[in-house]
């Protein structure tokens, strides 16, 4: 989810100068002759984005960047407000007909049409979800309890699950509708959706998008034009937004709070689920054993993290969840800075010389913040690391998705929220029959993924009470087992510009949403 510094503050500033158009073609004259112009009406928004990606399929992409670009330009039949974590129709025309536990029908849009001016068709649908659903897809494992999608007439399609799945809706916000003729390259490239937006220009330094005329749905763009300026560099992005260049920031650094604050703008800050987390190859010794595993969490002192790298924009880990999650339990193993637990852990698991590695950071500068502390809390217990950073794009394939990976650990950064908040979809992302598991942690199979699914599949079939509960085994066995757990929860602050709004809600992952905004 990212890239390196860009030269956006410039672009920016130009785009701003032209946000701003006439409302009308004359002037007001007052009592001395003198000519008076009219409001001004705004005609663009403009946003520093703080991720970078042109990988922009919608039935494929996990970038930052392109998910919450194609929030504004592709839909799904039912999407998820991102902002409150509900669902709501988007394409569909409303709720599904239910025919059975396992087969709903779902209406589409009347007069729904693709930015293109084509209609969509149930065929664009089904292949949709077939696009996202393909073997080894990232997004296969949190839908893989539909069987199968199939046209209803001319207008509707009706989804057949393998079993009953109280998820249902909560899920489909994954599967965004593009048209069946596209091309791989064209959806990576420059997709076409029924959103209330349409991409103009996607290239390294912006996002250019333009009012979808076509759109018929309930969340009509706020203005005709909008431009994402991408700056990964955090200076650059706080740079073009004290200057007065944008509307919205997203990722504001705490220390920058004041200085944007005093030049105008409002900082919002949401408790989310994004993490720092350290992930291990739990094949090779000692982090094949779990007890080495939170060894390593036990030295870290993430508290310490917090103050002073996140200015205390972050909450400490007590389960995988947030606090302000719903489903939230303290897990039975809650990790506080404790030299003596870790090495008496070491010991217990009969490593007694010290352990030399590499540990292993993506370049995103807040990560590699971390990492120096890091190293020195893991020196204390005898676990001695060098620090190598790369970008995810390099770290990915050529460290840690090989059958013969020799890594040990990885710190980097994460956030599936961006897909829903339940629990299970969260689990399934880093811990579900997938990419993650196989290539990654190389943790499918093991006794405790078992013990994980089994009690995945206790709460899905289950509510209420029940539900919590097998939700709770399974924060559970992740602090105990912490194949890939998370260090903190990050807050994040996003700085929006004062006067520009009437509405504008912040969200609490990374991205941003204007599908709720409205301009002064």
């Amino acid at each position: 989810m990212r890239n390196s510094t860009r030269r956006g503050t410039k672009l920016a500033g130009t785009f701003a100068a032209c946000a701003l158009i006439l409302a009308g073609c004359s002037a007001g004259t007052d009592n001395k002759g003198t000519s008076e112009p009219t409001a001004k009406a705004k005609d663009t928004i403009t946003a520093q984005v703080a991720y970078a990606s042109l990988k922009f399929d919608p039935t494929s992409t996990s970038g930052a960047l392109p998910l919450a670009a194609n929030w504004h330009v592709t839909e799904a039949l039912f999407d998820l407000d991102m902002a409150t974590f509900k669902t709501y129709p988007a394409l569909a025309a409303g709720d599904p007909e239910k025919i059975s536990d396992t087969e709903y029908k779902f209406t589409l849009r009347k007069d729904a049409k693709f930015s293109d001016g084509e209609p969509v068709t149930p065929a664009d649908v089904v292949k949709s979800f077939d696009r996202t659903m393909k073997e080894g897809s990232l997004y296969l494992s949190m839908l893989d309890f539909i069987d199968k999608v199939e046209p209803s007439g001319d207008n509707a399609v009706v989804i057949k699950l393998k079993k009953p799945f109280p998820l249902f809706l909560q899920r489909l916000p994954l599967v965004h509708i593009v048209p069946a003729k596209a091309t791989d390259a064209e959806l990576t490239a420059k997709p076409i959706g029924t959103g209330p937006w349409k991409y103009v220009e996607i290239n390294e330094q912006q996002v250019k998008f333009e009012k979808n005329d076509l759109y018929n749905g309930s969340k009509p763009a706020p203005a005709k034009n909008m431009v994402w300026n991408v700056n990964v560099d955090d200076t650059a992005r706080v740079t073009a937004m004290q200057q007065g260049d944008s509307d919205v920031m997203e990722n504001v650094p705490a220390k920058a709070f004041k200085t944007l604050e005093s030049s105008g703008s409002k900082i919002e800050t949401v408790q989310g689920f994004n993490q720092a987390f350290i992930m291990f190859n739990t094949k090779k010794a000692p982090f094949d054993n779990n007890k080495v595993r939170q060894a390593v969490f036990y030295a870290v002192d993430a508290q310490k993290l917090i103050e002073n790298q996140l200015a205390g924009q972050a909450e400490a880990v007590t389960s995988f969840l947030p606090k302000n999650f719903a489903n939230y339990h303290e897990a039975k193993v809650v990790y506080k800075h404790d030299v003596e637990k870790a090495k008496a852990l070491l010991k217990e698991a009969g490593v007694n010389a010290p352990i030399n590695t590499t540990l292993y950071t993506t370049d995103h500068k807040w990560v590699t913040d971390l990492a120096p502390q890091i190293k020195n809390n893991l020196a204390e217990v005898g676990i001695n690391v060098k620090i190598e950073s790369m970008k995810s794009s390099a770290l990915y394939p050529n460290i840690t998705d090989k059958d013969n990976a020799d890594f040990s650990m990885v710190l980097a950064p994460g956030d599936p929220s961006v897909f829903g908040n339940d629990p299970d979809l969260l689990m399934n992302w880093w811990y579900g029959d997938n990419a993650w598991t196989k290539k990654r942690t190389f943790w499918n199979g093991s006794e405790g993924y078992k013990q994980l699914h089994a009690a995945m599949d206790k709460a899905l079939a289950s509510e209420g009470d029940a539900q919590q509960q097998a939700w709770n085994e399974c924060f559970d066995i992740l602090s105990e087992q912490v194949p890939l757990y998370p260090l903190f929860h990050r807050k994040v602050s996003t700085a929006v510009k004062d006067g520009v709004f009437s509405e504008f809600q912040p969200i609490g992952t990374t991205g941003l949403s204007f599908l709720n905004a409205k301009l002064k």
